[in-house]
């Protein structure tokens, strides 16, 4: 089944999304993480929309999304959330299943605290929402928590560059030439775009208010009781397998 492209307007934002399957089948969002966009489902989104109706927008800041300068965006992801909030209202998605990867666990947890009978499911890809899930190669990021300087700052640039995309994609495989390199191009060429790496900076540093929310997922998962799949990656040096073993 084809994947169409289009973009949706919504909180002020021109918000770029592909799309698939049956306009009355069941709903399932895709959000995606960092370092990439809506690109990377874009070879499991014709397999599901057989059965699904799949959508999968690009987060303010990713891909091809676009955020006028007029608005004048926080890029936080308390203000991700409520540009996709509006997003799905926009689409009038009433009720849709989730399916979050890495920066788009926060932001789904999010539209799940703010209408929990909205959400139908959960899958969640190397997803985090406990401690126990962030490994070692955060610690350059939690300096920057604590010790919030210019020069901390500066030190996480290197992680937008080619290289660093790169190795996030072939970290950990077994065979990194089977790694297809469009994904990481395309990530780093968009990450160059003028004013983008200090935007990745900007959520590098707010993420530590996702941990603050941590409690409050876990309170919705043991009340709403979602039907919930947690499936990692074993070899993801940010978000490692306790992660998993969490929910």
């Amino acid at each position: 089944m084809p994947v169409h492209h289009a973009f949706v307007h919504a909180d002020g934002v021109r918000i770029f999304l592909r799309e698939a399957g049956s306009p009355t089948a069941p709903v399932l969002l895709l959000l995606h993480g960092f370092p990439t966009s809506s690109f990377q489902y874009r070879e499991l989104m014709p397999l599901l929309a057989d059965h699904f109706r799949v959508i999968a927008p690009d987060l303010p800041g990713f891909g091809y999304t676009e955020v006028p300068e007029e608005r004048n965006y926080s890029y936080t992801f308390d203000a991700i959330a409520k540009t996709i909030q509006a997003f799905t209202e926009e689409l009038k998605l009433d009720g849709y299943a989730v399916y979050v990867f890495d920066y788009g666990a926060p932001t789904g947890f999010r539209l799940a605290l703010a209408h929990p009978e909205r959400i139908t499911a959960i899958i969640t890809q190397n997803g985090n929402a406990y401690e126990e899930g962030l490994g070692d190669a955060w610690d350059p990021i939690r300096r920057y928590w604590s010790e919030p300087t210019a020069e901390n700052r500066e030190a996480l640039r290197a992680a937008t560059t080619l290289d660093a995309i790169r190795w996030q994609y072939t970290h950990g495989v077994a065979d990194p030439e089977s790694v297809v390199p469009d994904g990481y191009t395309l990530d780093a060429a968009l990450m160059q775009r003028p004013g983008n790496v200090d935007i990745q900076l900007d959520l590098f540093k707010d993420y530590a208010n996702n941990l603050k929310l941590y409690p409050q997922f876990q309170r919705y998962f043991r009340d709403a009781k979602p039907p919930l799949l947690a499936i990692w990656g074993r070899n993801d040096p940010f978000f490692i397998p306790e992660g998993a073993y969490a929910f």
